[in-house]
Formats: C-alpha cells, structure tokens, sequence
C-alpha cells in the first residue's frame, strides 16, 4: 500500500534505454544492407552474398564486432516480392512517427477524449486524401 520509493521509479525510467544503441545499430545495419542490395544497378554481376554483407556493413560503418548483424540477406526474403523494395528503413520511420505522436499527446495533456477526437479527425480519418507529410506537420 505504499508508493513506490523515486529512487526505484528513476531506476525503472533508467531501464527503458537500457541496450538502445545495440538494438538501433542492429536495426540500422538490416535497413542500410537492404538498401544496398537496392541499390545495385539492373546488370551488376551475380554478388557473393557474404561479400556483398560485410562489404556493405563496412561501407557504411556497422561492421561492428559487438554487434554482430541480426538480419542477413537470408532473412529479407519478404523484401524481393512483397513489396518493400529497398523500404526496410521505414521501421525507423514509423518509430519517429510513433515517438512524435506520443510527445504530441504528452504536451497536450494525455489521452483525453478531446486529444483522442484531434488525431481522429486530423490523421486516422483522412487516409490518404489529403498529403500524408501535410497531416503529420498539421
């Protein structure tokens, strides 16, 4: 029946960091050897998968030791046929997107009916009639 001591609610706040950068560094190096499989012109040779990986995550700085990749070439099998197309990034996007939203609830007060009835009317109603940048500035 006590509140729980500010010293244990610091250490809880502390905790939701905890290994951040391991796992951005895991997602950007998935996002950023997707876009390098993308970026290959039409009539470049046949790659050596393994090659093409650690060259990749060379290039671009993810190479990292401690932070070995998650996601190999293997593993994007759903990005040649379903779609997404070089759009592995957009998991970064949409995290944006989400933390954006959030704050914009944060600053106006939380999940009041009022707050909920503005990202109604805003964004989740407007679908794709109006520019998508143009609702997430409005």
């Amino acid at each position: 029946g006590e509140a729980m001591p500010q010293a244990l609610v610091d250490k809880i706040q502390k905790a939701k960091t905890f290994n951040q950068g391991y796992a951005t560094t895991e997602y950007l190096a998935a996002a950023l050897l997707d876009l390098g499989w993308h970026t290959l012109p039409a009539d470049a040779p046949l790659q050596d998968v393994s090659k093409f990986e650690a060259d990749t995550l060379k290039k671009f700085k993810v190479d990292l030791a401690e932070v070995p990749p998650r996601y190999r070439t293997t593993y994007f099998d759903h990005i040649w046929g379903g779609g997404y197309s070089a759009g592995y990034y957009a998991y970064f996007w949409s995290e944006v997107l989400d933390h954006d939203a959030f704050e914009w609830f944060v600053e106006n007060g939380g999940l009041t009916r009022a707050n909920g009835d503005t990202f109604r009317a805003k964004i989740l109603s407007r679908g794709n009639t109006v520019d998508l940048a143009t609702l997430y500035r409005d």
